[in-house]
């Protein structure tokens, strides 16, 4: 099953910006100087065009990556979220029961996760633990590193 990727309008729109400016800025500026070091002659040993033939490569495997999500996109309409749990676009604050640190997160759509700030994909192993929960509810998560205990400490919203 396709699973689908929540978003808001504007994470969308972000994501289809930057397949524009890929596709109609980077590739061709790629392609400019992959024709350009294949002037230089012998390919076999020819550093600069294998290094911008593999720069092709990986903006296109980009671009794809995109498009993957914006096709299986669907549009968060944030007003008809319940309010009194962990949904898309809420900020929760949690404290983890080991050892008794806040931190607070705000679950967002792909294009607008933003780690350094606490933006944190809502399908991120956290994200997904922790949607449905109430106020004093513990989540138990298991990541990477091991099994994460969370309480929700407080729930809030943009004002929308």
């Amino acid at each position: 099953m396709v699973e689908s990727v929540p978003m808001t309008r504007e994470g969308y729109n972000k994501i289809k910006a930057e397949i524009e400016h890929l596709d109609r800025e980077v590739m061709p500026e790629i392609a400019e100087k992959i024709a350009l070091a294949r002037e230089e002659g012998d390919l076999k040993e020819n550093a600069e065009y294998h290094a911008q033939r593999e720069n092709q490569g990986k903006v296109q495997a980009r671009i794809n990556l995109l498009k993957d999500k914006l096709a299986r996109a669907t549009i968060v309409d944030m007003s008809e979220l319940p309010r009194d749990e962990v949904v898309f676009g809420c900020t929760v604050t949690v404290e983890d029961q080991d050892d008794g640190m806040e931190e607070e997160f705000t679950f967002v759509g792909a294009g607008e996760d933003d780690y350094k700030t606490g933006k944190i994909l809502v399908t991120s192993p956290i994200g997904k633990g922790l949607l449905g929960k109430k106020v004093g509810e513990i989540a138990k998560i298991e990541v990477p590193a091991g099994l994460m205990t969370l309480k929700v400490i407080k729930i809030e919203f943009p004002d929308v």
